[in-house]
């Protein structure tokens, strides 16, 4: 039986119906962060989208005559409340007779999508179906446990957050200059049409296996395994191979050499902002402004993934139509699309 000693980081256990669900693992991983699970205020994201997440972490069922509204004085936020007597022996039945534990071989048999114990990117099937259904991987990969084990690697491989600004910042640091602005500016167009028209092609790409795993690399690994913090930022050499054309288009539309720098150089430290403000949104609590933007982020990963590509900002969503409209902010007479 829970009790007040289950309501703490080191040992946090919610309900989902009957369910009793040990979450302590997870509330570092949760998208909203983890004080909104320990205050009584987790996120609907989980409840409507990706509930199946916490199957991993089913511990037990509440007895027929427990108060299923409150463990350990955690809101059950995960899951409606249920009804107690009679509903509560029916649902704990219908949960004994349908519950599945998700774990990294049954995903697979299930699905028939990758198995996360091999190599990925020889075993894309099914791709589109499955590549937008988040996933937790419980798991910490260990040497010899690798995800990505071809030539590809480097390119999307695993790298800590923290490389983005020790190998870009003094390289930015070099072109700063009265165009510095301008293109920061131009940044904040580019990244809404990388996500939207390159990160997402979707079905719009060919029917082809080399295609579709470029595209995996590239950006359907992060909306896999949305919560893998290794993830969340673009490896260098990936970079560079994208910044590349760009800096040639820079010093071709700006013919002064210093002048084209500066423009570039500006977009850089943009691309940095939001590299960074990508990984932040995932996994940190942040001022207002930026929780606002981590919502409407996390709305674009598990409710709607052809919308909301802005990722620093709205600001370009609103202008090409693309703005996702959720919750309180939906205005009368108009519908989430």
């Amino acid at each position: 039986m829970a009790s007040k000693k289950h309501n703490n980081a080191k040992s946090c256990y919610v309900t989902i119906g009957s369910k009793v669900c040990d979450v302590t693992e997870f509330l570092s991983d949760h998208p909203g962060g983890e004080d909104l699970v320990l205050e009584f205020t987790s996120p609907r994201i989980l409840a409507d989208e990706a509930s199946h997440i916490l199957d991993e972490y089913h511990i037990g069922f509440l007895p027929q005559d427990h108060v299923l509204a409150n463990v350990g004085g955690i809101a059950a936020s995960f899951s409606r409340r249920s009804r107690l007597g009679n509903n509560a022996a029916r649902g704990e039945e219908r949960n004994r007779s349908h519950f599945e534990t998700t774990d990294i071989v049954d995903d697979y048999k299930t699905h028939k999508f990758l198995d996360l114990n091999r190599p990925l990117l020889l075993q894309v099937e099914f791709y589109l179906e499955q590549v937008h259904k988040p996933r937790h991987y419980k798991g910490r990969r260990e040497q010899g446990h690798r995800c990505l084990e071809i030539s590809l690697e480097p390119l999307r491989a695993k790298t800590p957050w923290w490389i983005v600004p020790t190998i870009w910042l003094p390289c930015i640091s070099y072109g700063i200059a009265a165009l510095f602005g301008l293109g920061l500016c131009i940044w904040t167009l580019v990244e809404y049409g990388l996500h939207r028209c390159l990160f997402h092609l979707d079905e719009k790409m060919p029917d082809n296996r080399v295609c579709i795993t470029l595209h995996f690399v590239l950006h359907g690994i992060h909306h896999y395994l949305p919560m893998d913090k290794l993830r969340l930022v673009m490896p260098p050499a990936l970079f560079t191979i994208l910044a590349t054309p760009f800096w040639k288009l820079a010093h071709t539309v700006f013919w002064n050499w210093h002048m084209g720098t500066a423009v570039y150089c500006g977009g850089i430290f943009g691309y940095v902002c939001y590299d960074l403000t990508h990984y932040f949104l995932h996994h940190k609590t942040l001022p207002a402004y930026y929780q606002e933007l981590k919502k409407y982020h996390l709305e674009h990963h598990y409710k709607d993934y052809q919308k909301g590509f802005g990722v620093t900002s709205k600001f370009w969503d609103k202008v090409f139509g693309t703005e996702l409209i959720y919750g309180p902010g939906l205005k009368k007479g108009v519908k989430a699309q």
